[in-house]
């Protein structure tokens, strides 16, 4: 045996307050299905708005689509089950949650017709910020 054995050092423990950088594997989630989530919907353009045709077309289209993976919806065309990114320019100025920064995409899916449901993907996870029943809240130009 060698003299000069390494020694590995356990890992410690951090203190109250103190981050330390760890090297996460990110893998894509393209092959998963999405989650929806509500949290920020509300507002005008909120399911409470719609009316009850349009309230069963969001149910069927956030449950058709949690059939499909993420992989799928991207290859649909974006008046069927597919998406459509959405200029910031066209949605003018608006208040969005502290984790929509700059670079996130916003991106739409038809729900009523051609009636979108606009929202960010973060992961797996889809975030729903309104619903565009009536195509007033942006120009669909």
């Amino acid at each position: 045996m060698s003299r000069h054995k390494k020694r590995i050092r356990p890992l410690r423990q951090p203190i109250s307050g103190e981050k330390i950088a760890t090297r996460l594997s990110i893998s894509s989630t393209n092959d998963e299905r999405p989650i929806f989530n509500l949290e920020h919907l509300g507002g005008d353009y909120c399911h409470s708005k719609c009316n009850r045709e349009q309230k069963a077309a969001f149910a069927d289209t956030l449950h058709r689509l949690s059939k499909l993976t993420w992989s799928e919806i991207q290859c649909a065309p974006k008046h069927g089950s597919g998406t459509e990114i959405i200029s910031r320019v066209a949605l003018g100025a608006r208040e969005y949650p502290p984790e929509v920064s700059q670079d996130v995409r916003l991106i739409a899916f038809r729900f009523f017709g051609k009636a979108p449901m606009v929202g960010y993907r973060m992961g797996r996870v889809f975030t729903i910020l309104f619903l565009d029943r009536d195509f007033t809240r942006y120009d669909h130009g």
